[in-house]
């Protein structure tokens, strides 16, 4: 087969991307039939050399179509707990290989969920049901929908092929950091849901997963509350894809109670750093013109806990993201347009388990909860976020104000010293992370910029066992998935994860 492939073409940044159907003309001594954009990533190390990376693939016939997946008659009671990026990426290639998956959602669907969370933007109510962390595609549907990812799965390019098959971008296959956007990715999740009721699955809305049965460490039900009537049912099960996020604390602490083994784990809680986007753009770029929304990522060792960004958004907002009264969350977003006039991200400081208040399974979401709720008092209540400028944090003083960066939060701040809400094993390396990445990001230790808490749910605190065979060690047939059971961070490993486990459930029944 004479299909071809160029890596390493550099366009410069006002380069039309049809030079690269020439550049592949030119080496097949004629126009391709075939072309195709395989990788694209922006090279801004010499602020003097900023330029396009391309690899092509291209030739004078297509490749072979990839055969479809072996489909199974399966009769089998598949319940899937959560519709985030592993529950829904489970859900549809359990739909793809013949199974009619059960997807249970405590929150809403997308539309009448971003309803909910935009009122509570504008002070009202918080749902504790249908908000930034609950509901119709999960905590990463308000999170920017960005899928770099630093894992290897061999999954990880089925998931962006998966995203793209139900209309996210065409750049997501090729671009180094695909990003769809919170807005786009709406879409995106309701032709997924739509997919799976089309091939005979279900997908139940305002419905909480609260237990299951087991007999000889076998599941053969689960219990299910339907929120808006308060009635619960059994419904026999074979099998229970646990992937519920990483803060529906309430079913953490009923698996835990039924026996479900799990262990603590470490994560890391800190602020949203946020910057004028004109200011990381020249950090970035210099003066060059044209390019996308700068973005970042950067790690300081100078402490002796690392501190390090995580969910950059260029371009974005941060959000209150709270999902229990009386606590203030923070997490960041972007549109697909990244036009917003600041940049965000969280800058988050490694915890420990000896810093948890005791040595049990849940402890790591006590201490959350803590910081949470101090959070909320701190802010002066109806979930005002802690603020303290950069150069006021930097210096020790009381808060600071507002100046040439505004906050972005929706429900109001209050300045605050923030290390009236974390201990000094979190402020002190935040300080020196902060003028060690200023050393490397110019301006990022500008004093008007912005830190806003409590950034605390980084990852789940707690992670559930499994085994080989990626079922739960304390009871056969319940796979814990994803992000919430400990498996994954972000949505592109949280969604390979759910294509890990379906795989393993097709395989489980295909003999």
């Amino acid at each position: 087969m004479n299909i071809y492939k160029l890596d390493n073409i550099k366009l410069s940044p006002t380069s039309d991307e049809r030079e690269l159907v020439k550049i592949a003309a030119r080496a097949l001594g004629h126009k391709p039939l075939y072309f195709r954009i395989l990788k694209k990533s922006l090279d801004a190390r010499k602020k003097q050399d900023i330029h396009w990376v391309f690899s092509i693939e291209y030739g004078d016939e297509f490749p072979p179509v990839c055969a479809p997946l072996e489909k199974l008659r399966s009769q089998r009671k598949v319940y899937v707990v959560g519709s985030g990026p592993a529950g829904l990426l489970c859900a549809v290639r359990l739909a793809d290989r013949g199974f009619t998956p059960i997807v249970v959602e405590r929150g809403e669907r997308v539309d009448d969920r971003a309803e909910s969370v935009q009122k509570f933007f504008g002070g009202g109510e918080l749902d504790e049901n249908s908000n930034v962390q609950f509901g119709e595609g999960g905590a990463g549907t308000f999170s920017d929908g960005k899928l770099n990812t630093q894992t290897h799965s061999g999954f990880n390019a089925e998931v962006y092929r998966t995203f793209v098959r139900f209309g996210a971008p065409e750049d997501t296959l090729y671009l180094n950091k695909p990003h769809i956007g919170s807005d786009v990715l709406k879409n995106v999740v309701k032709n997924m849901r739509e997919y799976i009721i089309s091939c005979g699955g279900q997908v139940r809305f305002g419905t909480l997963f609260s237990g299951f049965a087991s007999r000889g460490g076998k599941l053969f039900a689960v219990r299910l509350k339907t929120l808006d009537s308060g009635s619960e049912t059994e419904e026999a099960a074979d099998d229970l894809v646990i992937a519920t996020g990483h803060s529906a604390r309430e079913t953490f602490a009923m698996l835990t109670e039924s026996g479900i083994a799990a262990e603590a784990r470490e994560f890391a809680v800190g602020v949203r750093i946020e910057h004028a986007q004109g200011c990381i753009n020249r950090a970035q770029y210099g003066n060059v013109k044209g390019l996308p929304a700068a973005d970042y990522k950067a790690v300081s060792t100078v402490s002796d806990r690392r501190v390090f960004t995580f969910c950059m958004c260029p371009g974005g907002y941060v959000m209150a993201a709270a999902s229990e009264r009386g606590g203030v969350v923070t997490n960041g977003m972007s549109n697909r347009a990244r036009d917003g006039v600041n940049a965000n991200s969280a800058l988050m400081v490694q915890v420990r388990l000896t810093d948890f208040p005791h040595d049990g399974i849940t402890a790591g979401i006590e201490y959350q909860h803590a910081i949470e709720q101090k959070a909320f008092a701190l802010g002066g209540g109806n979930y005002r976020a802690p603020v303290q400028t950069v150069g006021d944090f930097l210096k020790g003083g009381d808060g600071g104000s507002i100046g040439s960066v505004a906050p972005t939060y929706p429900r109001g701040i209050s300045f605050v010293p923030l290390t009236e809400l974390f201990p000094r094993y979190v402020t002190d390396p935040l300080k020196a992370a902060i003028r060690d990445i200023g050393k490397r990001i110019r301006g990022f230790d500008a004093p008007d910029g912005i830190l806003t808490a409590a950034e605390t749910r980084f990852t789940s605190p707690l992670r559930f066992i499994r085994d080989d065979t990626l079922q739960s060690a304390s009871v056969r047939g319940i796979y814990p998935c994803g992000e919430g059971s400990g498996y994954s961070g972000g949505i592109t490993s949280s969604a390979a994860d759910g294509l890990r486990v379906a795989e393993a459930l097709y395989e489980k029944y295909r003999i």
